[in-house]
């Protein structure tokens, strides 16, 4: 499977993968905007114009765009994230066509009606109630808003009640206007596909003229990340943990190492943290790492949750692990997370959706797409020595990051768990930790 590629005169980029032994294809369109790329007055803009997209073009009105998709038996969605939104559909090979005709439509001729508008403004306005509601998303919420503290990065993505309902149709032609032109768009698609059909289609929806690029827009703000201490106490079962540090960007050397380290950590049954912590101690009932990286910056982080009773030692035997994974990592826990990795990558490529995804991201992350090669010889160049090294640096290189809800006045702070960590770094490894 080859990569094919095309850049139309106007900057959009148009990449698509043939897979011959499929029956269905994925495609999508990227832009590279998201919730980042709000000004201040538009906190949750981003996130309403992809529900909005979806409300009614001349051509259709939202119950037919729906409908269209399903009579097919496809499937059409999009998400918002903090520097990216898309829109992409699935469907059989044959109507490839028309999901195209669908996304190309949304893109150039939403209306953005004002009866539609409001309705839309009142389900994310329920959206973010749930939100609230749910302590184990929310806690995400709280901890990227603590990390980024005060800066755009740090947002929710669905805004505030106040700011999603000051949005009118005009706000969005002018958020749409500045940020979807044709050179921050990837046109991605995988599985049953023809490249050439689908330039071609491209080209007469969206080429040369058809949407014009934007006006000079100010830079993003760079990423600053802070870190510091969020905490609310609620009356609930369990309390919900986040405790992370300063990660790498998707440029860094150190983003694939970081993924690793991650995985080592807490991606799985046989993880630090999943073993010492759930297994032997039996401290909490979920638990795992995680490494999100944007352009510029990035956190590396540990969800953990609890009992109340718990909660006053799960925090610094989490700090533990990472004081000893910073001590040394065993070349045994390397080939494992290396071969997670490598297959996560290799079966993601089995997916059309996962692939058409894939491609983009390579496309607006990295300016080109990352043969399999490379990025294996990439994760086969990671050695124990260089995690460790990895791990104090970011354990030990950037205050802490401590967001928590739920009954946890036990819950030692985030300058002690700091206190712990260095205090820990020149103590003796531990036995099981291997050299």
């Amino acid at each position: 499977m080859t990569v094919e590629l095309t850049q139309l005169a106007n900057g959009l980029t148009i990449a698509t993968e043939t897979m011959p032994h499929l029956e269905s294809a994925a495609l999508g369109v990227w832009v590279k905007s998201g919730a980042r790329d709000e000004m201040q007055n538009e906190h949750g803009i981003a996130h309403l114009l992809e529900h909005m997209a979806f409300k009614g073009t001349s051509r259709r009105s939202a119950r037919q765009i729906a409908e269209e998709i399903e009579d097919v038996g496809g499937d059409l969605n999009a998400a918002t994230s903090v520097e990216t939104t898309s829109y992409y559909a699935r469907v059989l090979k044959d109507d490839v066509p028309l999901a195209l005709d669908i996304l190309t439509d949304i893109l150039v001729d939403s209306r953005f009606d004002e009866v539609e508008l409001e309705r839309e403004q009142h389900v994310i306005l329920q959206e973010i109630g749930a939100a609230e509601d749910t302590p184990d998303d929310i806690v995400f919420d709280h901890f990227q808003a603590t990390a980024f503290r005060d800066q755009i990065v740090g947002r929710p993505i669905l805004g505030t009640r106040e700011t999603v309902k000051s949005f009118k149709p005009d706000d969005l032609r002018a958020y749409l206007a500045r940020h979807y032109g044709p050179d921050r768009m990837i046109i991605s698609a995988a599985g049953a596909v023809s490249h050439k059909a689908v330039v071609d289609q491209v080209s007469a929806a969206l080429g040369s003229g058809a949407t014009p690029a934007p006006p000079d827009t100010e830079a993003r703000t760079p990423a600053s990340y802070v870190g510091g201490e969020f905490r609310q106490t609620r009356d609930l079962m369990d309390a919900q943990l986040v405790l992370g540090f300063e990660g790498r960007p998707y440029y860094a050397r150190d983003f694939y190492a970081s993924q690793v380290l991650s995985i080592i950590l807490g991606g799985g049954m046989s993880s630090r943290l999943f073993q010492e912590i759930r297994e032997r101690r039996g401290l909490c009932y979920a638990i795992y790492a995680f490494h999100w990286s944007f352009s510029d910056s990035g956190i590396f982080g540990i969800h953990a949750a609890t009992g109340e009773e718990e909660l006053a030692e799960l925090a610094p035997v989490i700090v533990d692990e990472l004081i000893e994974a910073a001590h040394g990592i065993e070349e045994s826990e390397v080939t494992r997370a290396r071969a997670q990795m490598r297959a996560s990558l290799l079966m993601s490529q089995e997916s059309p959706t996962a692939r058409a995804g894939q491609i983009a991201r390579q496309l607006m992350f990295n300016g080109r797409i990352i043969p399999n090669e490379e990025l294996i010889s990439r994760l086969d160049a990671i050695t124990a020595p260089r995690l460790a090294d990895l791990a104090e640096r970011i354990f030990g290189g950037s205050t802490p990051t401590l967001a928590a809800i739920g009954p946890v006045s036990r819950l030692p702070s985030a300058d002690e768990l700091a206190n712990r960590f260095s205090e820990g770094r020149n103590a003796p490894v531990r036995a099981a930790a291997g050299a």
